[in-house]
């Protein structure tokens, strides 16, 4: 039997807006996968969290304009834990699109912004850890 995904979702400090993450968490449970809200964080305990949990993919909204801080403090984060290539990243929320591509150089796997269809998320996870989730 094949290792069902896990992936764990967060909403870094005080991030009010948590309607779009709750709305993900659901796909990729009707998708097949095993997801963890974790809530409100801070970074260090996600990552915590994330390692001993054995999840896959850690992903993160945000809708506070922060976006390039909180990537930047969990990539740091990882690679201080030494646990930076153990997850798939992923981040959603409003941000503007022009920096998609600067969430990405940080080291973010993948970026979603408004209006991305839940399915595509699915996708994304399911070609980047190179297995069917699904049915």
């Amino acid at each position: 039997m094949e290792k069902k995904t896990r992936v764990l979702l967060f909403k870094p400090g005080l991030d009010g807006h948590w309607r779009g993450i709750m709305t993900v968490s659901k796909a990729l449970s009707e998708a097949g996968m095993e997801t963890i809200f974790f809530g409100f964080k801070t970074v260090e305990g996600v990552v915590e969290a994330a390692i001993q949990e054995d999840v896959d993919v850690i992903g993160f909204s945000v809708h506070s304009g922060a976006h390039l801080e909180w990537a930047r403090e969990l990539v740091r984060e990882l690679e201080e834990k030494g646990a930076r290539g153990d997850f798939l990243l992923l981040v959603g929320g409003v941000f503007p699109e022009q920096d998609h591509e600067e969430l990405r150089e940080i080291g973010i796997d993948g970026v979603f912004g408004p209006g991305t269809v839940t399915a595509e998320i699915v996708r994304f996870i399911e070609e980047n850890l190179g297995r069917k989730v699904s049915g």
